[in-house]
């Protein structure tokens, strides 16, 4: 099969387009045909190594021999493994891995897929996982949303600021979103309540009128993001798409910064990182079938041309996700 494969850590020219062997599955994994993946700032962290950190996983010097990029992935079950229930060949999938859907096949733990909407599309399906579940995540979890507060998404226009905007609004919640002059529309569309225009006005200078904020962009001191927050506010910090690329942490940073701060301030400071797990990609499934929530895709491009969909998503200007038709 084909698969997406990299032996040095660089830009998107490193990778390189390689016959390799089918994966064999475990008894808890399934063997999914990729029909569409999906394009995330976890999958360049990784080409790069960005943040060095990143390197104790998959490769002090240079990636492990056999590693394939990627995580979100739509396809159908080609075979399941023993354990593997409520799965069977044929049936049409979502979900994710840690790395290894920008190939031609992929094994996936049963437990990080769902069946696919029939609604939505095999890219939009593959447009979901990993930016769907951190918003779905830090609002719930480590927001604590609730019907009647007043939320802040800096960063609303990209993969996972899309789906807060909408997931908000699902959980009842005053949306205000900030982003750029050309997707002021996009995000009115997604169901803000208002929307600021960050090249016209720093929202940070909105004093006390938040109760819940999420920071997607990661481009703010927490004394700035702290501003805009009531006295019992809650502050998320996802991690940061324009964190320093260098460094050994990289965008844990600021998580880590918030951790330490947060016994010392009224407001509560919490950090989300992805889980992934099939419960909440069943309830992602469910308000995308009742069209509560939809994904947005900016682009989509060929299973060859991955290394020019990691270009551009890199640069940081991608309006929702960017997708991979396999």
């Amino acid at each position: 099969m084909k698969a997406w494969s990299w032996d040095r850590y660089g830009p998107p020219d490193v990778l390189t387009l390689k016959d390799v062997d089918e994966p064999d599955i475990a008894r808890d994994e399934v063997l999914v045909r990729v029909r569409a993946a999906s394009v995330n700032p976890y999958d360049w962290r990784h080409m790069r190594a960005h943040p060095k950190l990143v390197r104790l996983s998959i490769g002090l010097r240079r990636p492990k021999p056999g590693l394939v990029l990627g995580a979100d992935l739509a396809g159908v079950v080609e075979r399941v493994g023993d354990e593997v229930t409520g799965l069977r060949p044929g049936d049409e999938v979502f979900g994710e891995v840690r790395l290894g859907s920008f190939a031609e096949t992929v094994a996936v733990p049963h437990d990080r897929l769902a069946v696919k909407p029939a609604r939505l599309t095999f890219e939009q399906a593959a447009s979901v996982s990993m930016a769907a579940h951190t918003a779905l995540q830090g609002l719930r979890d480590a927001g604590r949303i609730s019907a009647g507060q007043r939320v802040l998404v800096n960063g609303a226009s990209g993969g996972i600021g899309t789906f807060a905007v909408q997931l908000a609004r699902t959980f009842g919640a005053e949306v205000t979103g900030v982003c750029s002059t050309r997707n002021l529309e996009l995000v009115r569309s997604l169901g803000a309540d208002d929307v600021v225009d960050y090249t016209r006005e720093d929202f940070t200078a909105r004093e006390g009128r938040y109760d819940l904020l999420m920071d997607i962009v990661g481009d703010r001191s927490l004394a700035e993001l702290r501003r805009p927050l009531t006295s019992r506010g809650t502050l998320v910090i996802v991690g940061g798409i324009a964190s320093p690329r260098g460094g050994l942490l990289g965008p844990a940073a600021q998580m880590l910064r918030g951790a330490l701060a947060s016994p010392f301030v009224s407001q509560r400071i919490a950090s989300v990182s992805w889980k992934p797990n099939s419960t909440d990609l069943r309830f992602l499934a469910e308000l995308m079938e009742r069209e509560q929530i939809a994904p947005v895709i900016d682009r989509t491009y060929p299973f060859t041309e991955v290394p020019e969909a990691l270009r551009y998503v890199e640069h940081g200007h991608a309006r929702g996700k960017v997708a991979i038709t396999v």
